[in-house]
């Protein structure tokens, strides 16, 4: 379900798969005088707090849609892994590997497993979701020689 869209007038200046990473302004003498008067936060930081907020409260993935007129952000409420599409446990696996890659971690299975609230015994689960959201090539193993799958980490595709 639904509980908030956020829009904005527009396409944005980035693919919105980077969000989480990059950031551009359209007028940068504004943003740089806004920041200094406290009136905004530090440069590309909003969405690193949405998708850790809803980690925070395992919630499904932010979905972004982008057409001619305007850009928006839709936040969801609660869903149990179970309840959620294939796409949004794609999403949410990215997202997550973004997140942990911002804060200079990496992505592994166990903390994909904490993400969604998986235990250990249904690893299996978190793999797939794992193997899907590298078929859709959004992530990467870190070291894709490793052959013990256990120690494997991920990164998302642009790191």
């Amino acid at each position: 379900m639904k509980i908030k869209d956020i829009s904005n007038p527009g396409q944005p200046l980035i693919v919105p798969e980077r969000f989480i990473d990059e950031y551009v302004s359209r007028n940068e003498k504004m943003a740089d005088l806004m920041r200094r008067a406290n009136l905004c936060e530090e440069k590309g930081s909003g969405m690193d707090k949405v998708i850790s907020n809803n980690e925070q409260y395992r919630l499904p993935p932010i979905n972004i849609l982008v057409d001619e007129l305007r850009t928006t952000v839709m936040i969801y409420s609660y869903q149990k892994l179970s309840e959620m599409s294939r796409k949004d446990k794609i999403n949410a696996c990215y997202q997550h590997c973004c997140l942990r890659y911002m804060q200079n971690e990496k992505m592994t299975n166990q903390s994909l497993r904490e993400r969604f609230e998986v235990e250990e015994k249904n690893y299996s689960i978190v793999s797939r979701i794992i193997r899907d959201t590298i078929d859709a090539g959004l992530i990467k193993e870190e070291d894709p020689d490793n052959r013990a799958k256990r120690y494997s980490r991920y990164l998302p595709f642009w790191g």
